[in-house]
């Protein structure tokens, strides 16, 4: 068999290798980003009345009317952006879906993306299958307190006529960061003077700390008008297996957006969306998210602190960054193995976030833990830590 492959240089993700090195060795995976506890019961029964309902067949292409129409009334009453159900939003199979379909139907072969690094590893490889070309834009990492910070100015010195979009994702896995006021002003600025389409990457826009808000592109009309915002229900409402998500665009690009994923999933399981929907009514099942991962951080933050790791605050997401440099010089996926093997504690390289991880830019001696877990678990590791 002459087989020829599409993805020659994609291999097994390190979020699975460590995820399977876990399994084996009997570590506490805080590696993958998922939680290790159940939803509300509620969202379970809501699905469940669903399917005696009879909800059991092919949901519209779309999604369902009333999941649609739950998502706009959520971002408008959060964001003030008004989508149009019917024509500007799709229910897709996850938030990677959701990319998956904006990415294919906005490059062209010969077209340039932009992509600020550490990226998630999704869209490098769509971006090549689609015959686009990645144009790297690195954040710049503080050494003080290693936080990382965007520099808008190389963003828009990467973008030339050849560029058909630039790919954002805040609040910023892995680095926790979000994006401010004066960030979408700079956003603004870029937009009017190039007319490149964004594509906002915002499944975490319901875990943002500190009192803080979260800042979608929707909450500019110039910017919405641009964007392709992209959220999930599996990251928000602790279902990440059901790969359950969302994305907002204008009429003319969700078309287009609808054209590939009428011909990838067509559609997303039709119970699940009926408990969507009927779950979304209460507005404090997303509200409250940001309260209750934020003792979790604080959690796992403060039981760093108790090791010979430097924990950086996160500001968004259910990850955070901690530095290992006290405790060794090996290469951040070299450390991370030995970290889950030896000590019982799965974590993810942040090198694993950049085009060539074994390169020495790539590698800042920085590990990012996942927190969406249960006290027990954060505990068990947080003490298995502090025996390092």
């Amino acid at each position: 068999m002459n087989l020829k492959s599409r993805m020659p240089g994609v291999g097994t993700t390190i979020f699975t290798v460590m995820s399977q090195l876990a399994t084996e060795h009997g570590a506490l995976n805080l590696g993958q980003g998922f939680p290790d506890f159940d939803p509300d019961p509620k969202l379970l029964d809501a699905v469940n009345c669903a399917m005696k309902a009879g909800h059991n067949q092919y949901p519209p292409m779309p999604g369902i009317p009333e999941l649609r129409k739950a998502i706009q009334k959520k971002i408008h009453e959060l964001y003030g952006h008004e989508y149009d159900a019917n024509n500007e939003i799709t229910v897709t199979a996850g938030a990677s879906e959701a990319l998956f379909c904006s990415l294919m139907a906005l490059i062209h072969p010969g077209d340039e993306v932009v992509v600020i690094e550490p990226f998630y590893d999704l869209y490098i490889p769509v971006i090549r299958l689609a015959g686009g070309i990645p144009v790297i834009v690195p954040m710049t990492l503080s050494d003080s307190d290693g936080t990382y910070a965007i520099d808008w100015e190389k963003v828009r010195a990467a973008i030339n006529n050849r560029t058909s979009a630039v790919i954002l994702n805040f609040p910023h896995n892995p680095t926790g960061i979000n994006l401010s006021n004066s960030d979408l002003d700079a956003l603004e600025e870029i937009v009017e003077a190039t007319g490149v389409m964004l594509i906002s990457d915002e499944v975490y826009e319901h875990i943002v700390f500190d009192g803080k808000a979260h800042q979608s592109l929707a909450r500019r009309p110039l910017l919405a008008a641009h964007s392709i915002v992209i959220s999930s229900f599996g990251k928000t409402y602790h279902v990440t297996g059901w790969k359950v998500g969302y994305c907002s665009a204008p009429a003319a690009m969700t078309a287009e957006i609808r054209k590939i994923h009428q011909f990838n999933s067509f559609t997303v399981t039709s119970p699940m969306q009926y408990g969507l929907a009927h779950y979304m009514e209460d507005s404090d099942h997303h509200m409250k998210l940001a309260e209750f991962y934020q003792t979790k951080r604080d959690r796992l933050y403060h039981g760093l602190q108790k090791t010979r790791f430097k924990p950086v605050v996160s500001a968004g997401t259910f990850f955070l960054l901690a530095s290992y440099a006290d405790i060794s010089d090996m290469s951040e996926a070299e450390f991370s193995k030995w970290l889950t093997v030896e000590h019982g504690v799965g974590v993810i390289p942040m090198s694993a976030f950049h085009r060539d991880p074994d390169a020495p830019e790539a590698n800042n001696q920085l590990v990012r833990f996942c927190f969406a877990k249960r006290d027990e678990t954060l505990d068990a590791a947080i003490n298995r830590l502090i025996a390092l």
